[in-house]
């Protein structure tokens, strides 16, 4: 999130799985910014599932780090509000808070007041949806103009409350996914309002905007940066494009620019959603036309990703492309953040045995793609954020995740323990070949991706966890 400036670790020497002290890693419970009986209860029922003490280990540091760490209550005659940190930057992002508790929906049913925090944080997402819907990032208190320190001289319409305003068609695309995940989880209504359904109705407006199909719209924005991937060409407004149907978003899940402005995952992830958000408009909204409109524009986005979305990969079929502008050209990679090619399956936007993303699948984990590193350490996907040669772990998660081969699963769970490095936690990103070389000691998101995975497996393929690594 903060382009171009990385933090690194100290490097401590190699550690044998003996020699790494498994001691709890967690605040102290009185510390603990919020208790769920039932993620507690879950994480010890699934920690006894696992073999490997070292993974376990990580599995009881990492998964409820978010609500341990990271996150802020309150409610008043307003309602409910949650306020979600990404780490180790005092600032909400859209989609690092959406998917912060996303892994928490599970145990939500049997825990009331998680219910009440993710409440909170729906209302909130509503808030800063209104506030400003091209924000990717917003300030705990809403009602003053404090920007990060690296966005407070950005050349863009900076409102109070806003922390950066990176344009990210994923940020509005997290929000639906959130919300229809809290309301399929539990069945709860109780947070779908007039401002909610508000706030709605501003995220398809933005799509709608952001298509261009008569006009660039009114977003713009240039930062006075060393790096190319934090700001924008064309005088603020991105690369030329042909308008086809699929929405501009300047930047990447990553916060970095794109280098064309029509980003093929984000678009998959933005079709799905307001999918989503159509039925729940049907079922609980009332709101027939509304849902009408959220469906036309998902059409629309689907039919332009399957019209031109894939290129011929380098074993001569078609894959889908990472980025394309319309007019032929295409960047053909994947980033390893979360919308990404490889998370499509994980995101509910594609079957995981389709053909076309099984090809994809296996171009962008091979040298063919020039963001896959391999190392002492592990291989996988970083991308340019931090530069060449790191890898981030979210992506091997990914992989595990979206993999059918207990093998490779076996292996992404070996890196994910090496990539740690004794530290009872994910990292950003990790030198393919240093483990101890990382970014972002406290990444709260990669944290609770972790214990998803983990989940996951504890309920699908368990064998797996009966496994020493």
């Amino acid at each position: 999130m903060l382009g171009g400036v990385v933090a690194f670790a100290a490097s401590p020497a190699a550690r044998s799985h003996a020699a790494i002290p498994l001691r709890g890693m967690r605040p102290l419970p009185a510390a603990r910014k919020f208790v769920s009986p039932a993620v507690e209860r879950r994480l010890q029922a699934v920690s006894r599932m696992i073999a490997d003490p070292e993974l376990a280990w990580l599995f009881e540091n990492c998964w409820p780090n978010s609500l341990d760490t990271a996150v802020e209550s309150s409610g008043g005659d307003g309602g409910p509000d949650a306020f979600v940190a990404t780490g180790d930057i005092p600032a909400m992002w859209l989609r690092d808070s959406s998917a912060q508790l996303w892994s928490y929906l599970g145990v939500a049913r049997d825990d009331p007041q998680l219910c009440l925090l993710m409440r909170g944080l729906i209302a909130r997402h509503a808030r800063c949806v209104l506030i400003d819907p091209y924000a990717n990032a917003f300030s705990r208190d809403l009602a003053v103009k404090a920007p990060l320190p690296w966005a407070a001289n950005d050349q863009t319409e900076m409102k109070p409350g806003v922390a950066e305003r990176k344009w990210e068609v994923d940020s509005l695309a997290h929000v639906l996914r959130f919300a229809c995940g809290y309301w399929r989880a539990t069945g709860d209504a109780t947070p779908f309002g007039p401002v909610w359904w508000q706030a709605m109705q501003a995220v398809v407006d933005t799509f709608r905007t952001q298509q261009r199909m008569t006009a660039p719209g009114p977003y713009r924005f240039l930062r006075n940066s060393d790096s190319p991937i934090d700001t924008l060409a064309g005088d603020g407004w991105g690369a030329p494009t042909r308008k086809i149907g699929l929405i501009h978003t300047m930047f990447r899940p990553s916060d970095d620019a794109c280098a064309y402005p029509f980003n093929i995952p984000a678009n998959f992830l933005a079709a799905h959603s307001l999918g989503e958000l159509a039925g729940m408009a049907r079922a609980i909204g009332g709101k027939a036309e509304f849902a009408d409109t959220c469906d036309a524009l998902a059409g629309q986005i689907t039919r332009a990703l399957v019209r031109h979305g894939t290129v011929t990969g380098s074993a001569g079929i078609p894959v889908l492309a990472y980025e394309i502008d319309g007019f032929g050209n295409a960047l053909c990679m994947d980033d390893a953040n979360i919308p990404g090619l490889l998370s499509l399956p994980y995101l509910g936007c594609v079957a995981s045995d389709d053909p076309l993303w099984q090809a994809t699948r296996a171009q962008i984990l091979s040298s063919d793609n020039p963001y896959f590193y391999r190392g002492r350490v592990a291989e996988g996907i970083g991308g340019p954020h931090v530069g060449p040669g790191m890898i981030w772990p979210m992506g091997i998660v990914m992989r595990a995740m979206t993999s059918r081969d207990d093998g490779e699963i076996v292996q992404c769970l070996a890196a994910l323990k090496r990539s740690s490095n004794g530290s009872g936690f994910m990292h950003e990103s990790f030198d393919a070949d240093d483990a101890g070389r990382f970014t972002r000691p406290w990444f709260a998101w990669v944290n609770g991706l972790f214990g998803e995975l983990i989940l996951y497996l504890a309920a699908q393929k368990p064998q797996i966890l009966a496994q020493q690594f």
